[in-house]
């Protein structure tokens, strides 16, 4: 999931902060520290515009968008920890995961989190993407800089769960759902390189749709989208969503997913490319569905609620570059990584899962 719009100073300092660390399987998370700050335009107060009367079954006429840290320079990949109630989320550039609770507030979890390289990473966005937990409550996570789905054990150790396809290296893994059954599917599109996708080191010419079987074999779904972003599956799993982050085709696809976990029938869900010529902010990026299936898909202008059938159903206009959200606490609250800032709104609805 890629940041727009970020000022080319701001990529400089955060590109001094880019450190390294000895080995992959030996990252130590820095718990309970002070999260990173930078100095970034403040978000916008975001509005909630209502389009159908569905939205009001869903978001409370009294909802209001709190915002609950901000200074970062791109927040992404939203998830809570229904144990330990908490939320991580990803500051991209910093590359760092940062862990905030009520209470306590905002606190650096993991750093380095995406790259672990000893040399300086050269790009604008080495850290980790899309975060989600495993049926053990193992945290795993999309690593653009060492451009892998890795799972974190005890706090200390990584485990790379998928690096490849075929012998060629992913370009760099942006989002993840598990299936019930252990599945884990996955994009990939090339924001993590350091020159995107004319970087050199590149080795796959397309951007794909993965599924990573229980047993580790990878499976490709579908090349056919140009830029795979955010994924989720339906309540009943058998329909997947992926968004499409290229502004001249800013899609989101829906297929039916088959028994052997296999995609078919894809179709357009919804098409914002208009919006996106006419330059709203955001592209479609992120998505979470909640547990009657309806969607909620950061995309141009904020987080975009959809019907199961992918009716617009409403808007919350966050007024920046909005890249993921996630359901959190009982499944009624909706954390949202707006730019710079990490947001939240009660709603009525529930996200599936909880």
């Amino acid at each position: 999931m890629t940041k727009r719009l970020m000022a080319s100073a701001i990529l400089a300092l955060a590109a001094l902060v880019f450190t390294a660390c000895s080995e992959t399987a030996k990252v130590e998370p820095k718990l309970e520290s002070a999260a990173s700050p930078s100095a970034t335009p403040a978000v916008p107060e975001t509005k909630i515009v209502r389009l159908d009367p569905a939205f009001d079954k869903l978001v409370p006429a009294d909802a209001k968008v709190e915002k609950l840290a901000e200074g970062y320079v791109w927040t992404e990949g939203p998830v809570w920890n229904v144990k330990e109630n908490f939320l991580l989320f990803s500051n991209i550039p910093g590359n760092e995961i940062i862990k905030w609770q009520e209470g306590t507030g905002a606190s650096q979890f993991l750093h380095p989190a995406g790259y672990s390289g000893k040399e300086q990473f050269m790009g604008k966005e080495p850290g980790t993407n899309g975060l989600t937990y495993d049926a053990q409550g193992r945290l795993v996570m999309c690593q653009h800089g060492d451009r892998q789905v890795a799972r974190l054990e005890a706090g200390i150790k990584i485990i790379v769960l998928a690096d490849k396809y075929e012998g060629k290296r992913f370009n760099s893994p942006n989002d993840l759902v598990y299936h019930s059954n252990g599945a884990l599917y996955f994009t990939d599109p090339p924001y993590g390189l350091p020159k995107g996708a004319n970087d050199p080191a590149r080795e796959l010419d397309f951007c794909g749709v993965y599924r990573l079987g229980k047993d580790g074999k990878v499976t490709l779904l579908t090349k056919e989208i140009t830029r795979p972003n955010g994924i989720a599956l339906s309540p009943d799993e058998k329909k997947l969503y992926v968004a499409s982050s290229d502004p001249d085709k800013a899609i989101w696809m829906v297929y039916d997913v088959k028994p052997d976990g296999t995609l078919e029938n894809g179709k357009v869900f919804f098409d914002a490319t208009a919006w996106a010529k006419e330059k709203r902010p955001g592209l479609p990026d992120g998505l979470k569905v909640d547990s009657s299936g309806n969607v909620f898909a950061t995309g141009p202008g904020g987080v975009l609620v959809f019907s199961p059938e992918g009716k617009h159903l409403g808007t919350f206009d966050t007024g920046v570059p909005t890249a993921n959200c996630a359901f959190g606490n009982d499944g009624s609250t909706l954390y949202i990584t707006a730019n710079t800032a990490l947001l939240r709104v009660k709603l009525t609805t529930k996200g599936k899962g909880f």
